[in-house]
């Protein structure tokens, strides 16, 4: 099957690794980018423990990770903590998310992971081979439905939230100039390796700067400081 939109994939073929802890699935996707000219399969894993030991080993350029996985390969949202890992030990590696739910918060943590794209397990056989070239190509690959809603909350949070937004300006007061740097790249996706090689700083120091951010602003999960670096990107714009 040719594809125009990947050229060059005759001699360089996309390396793809596959995370489901159900082996039908992981089967069903395998064969079907296998079946495709310019994609190879070079590793599957059941469970989170698997992929993080076997991606690294087999060097693929994208891992299609399911976001839920059972109790024992791992647990619910497993998929995203895989993506957040293994972006951090290989930043050129791109993640495609498959999931069975519609769910905003996987969304959202999915894409302050890391995740370059998101999709659905009902989509299409087309529209999944279609997707692990784009991601693979750079291209992020969201759903446009599911991205509307993320950037809506970016932009005003969710209604029980806005009480809140006249505290803002003073919350932020509290942080260094450093530390308003550290949120806007939260705010931009980039990982904690990413974000100590854009600012020349040990992993470990964005690490600890990132906790004293969240206790500054009184939130307790990262995406929580995402949207509020959101808010402030549409205040100045």
């Amino acid at each position: 099957m040719s594809d125009t939109s990947a050229p060059s994939t005759a001699s360089e073929p996309i390396r793809v690794f596959i995370l489901d802890d159900h082996e039908v699935v992981r089967r069903g996707v395998r064969d079907l980018l296998e079946a495709e000219e310019g994609i190879v399969v070079v590793g599957e894993a059941s469970d989170a423990r698997q992929a993080l030991a076997r991606v690294p080993a087999t060097r693929p350029q994208v891992a299609v990770l399911d976001v839920r996985l059972g109790d024992d390969a791992g647990g619910d949202h497993a998929g995203i903590e895989v993506c957040r890992e293994l972006r951090a030990r290989m930043p050129e590696l791109v993640c495609l998310m498959l999931t069975s739910f519609d769910d905003d918060e996987a969304l959202f943590d999915a894409i302050m992971a890391g995740a370059s794209g998101y999709v659905l397990k009902q989509i299409n056989g087309a529209d999944l081979v279609s997707a692990v070239r784009t991601v693979a190509s750079g291209t992020s690959m969201l759903d446009p439905r599911t991205t509307a809603r993320v950037m809506a909350r970016l932009r005003g949070g969710p209604a029980d939230s806005q009480p809140a937004e006249p505290e803002q300006p003073s919350v932020l007061d509290r942080l260094s100039p450093r530390e308003r740097e550290i949120l806007e790249l939260i705010g931009e996706g980039l990982t904690n390796r990413e974000i100590a090689e854009r600012l020349y700083l040990a992993e470990k120091t964005v690490k600890n700067r990132i906790s004293a951010i969240l206790s500054k602003l009184g939130v307790g999960r990262r995406i929580q400081a995402a949207m509020i670096a959101g808010r402030l990107r549409e205040r100045s714009s």
